[in-house]
């Protein structure tokens, strides 16, 4: 006996199109499948490579903000990682080494949540650069610290891997990138002093 699919060419051609459909949704959902594996070999190629930043956003660490009593160097007047932040720092540091980078040239923002991101990486020594604080709460010094920032970048030889990592805010004045928590952003800068995004990379 024929089914009903077989004996109504319109419905065979719906349950065609409905399978394409599944198809093409899983090769997205997948990150492993298809150009979004080969988008990130080609983006770790691209830090090999020279006269490229990684632009980090900080891992995760829960609220918004800074308190009131916010100070520099006292991390406990600080937002700070959660236990889940510091995994998931240590599984980007994993991410570098597993693409061949076991050594970078790693600066941070002030703030303990970037230092400690920067530290559990372990790609190296950290050094703090006052340009990548945040600014969320003094949100007047965007454009003068992302010229800043920029200048800065151009200044370097980015003759190795170059790590900043920094906070949501500067990042998405530098790129126009609203980044997730432990999101790596690829920047080249180009032989004119531009800085073009190459693309981004999520951890979980």
């Amino acid at each position: 006996m024929l089914s009903l699919f077989e004996k109504t060419p319109c419905l065979l051609l719906v349950r065609q199109t409905f399978l394409i459909i599944l198809l093409i949704c899983s090769a997205a959902i997948d990150p492993n499948r298809g150009y979004a594996a080969e988008n990130q070999t080609v983006l770790w190629q691209a830090v090999h490579s020279g006269n490229v930043v990684v632009l980090i956003r900080h891992a995760i660490a829960p609220g918004t903000g800074d308190p009131v009593a916010f100070t520099i160097g006292d991390c406990l007047t600080q937002r700070n990682l959660s236990d889940t932040g510091r995994r998931q720092a240590q599984a980007i540091g994993a991410r570098f080494r597993a693409n061949g980078i076991d050594k970078a040239q790693v600066f941070s923002s002030q703030w303990c949540r970037c230092l400690e991101t920067a530290e559990l990486l372990g790609l190296g020594t950290v050094i703090e650069l006052p340009e990548l604080n945040s600014f969320f709460q003094q949100y007047e010094r965007r454009d003068s610290q992302t010229d800043k920032l920029r200048k800065w970048i151009n200044g370097q030889s980015l003759d190795q891997p170059t790590v900043l990592v920094t906070h949501q805010v500067n990042i998405t004045a530098l790129t126009d990138i609203y980044p997730g928590s432990g999101e790596m952003v690829i920047v080249k800068r180009l032989d004119s002093g531009a800085l073009s995004v190459l693309g981004r990379i999520q951890t979980e």
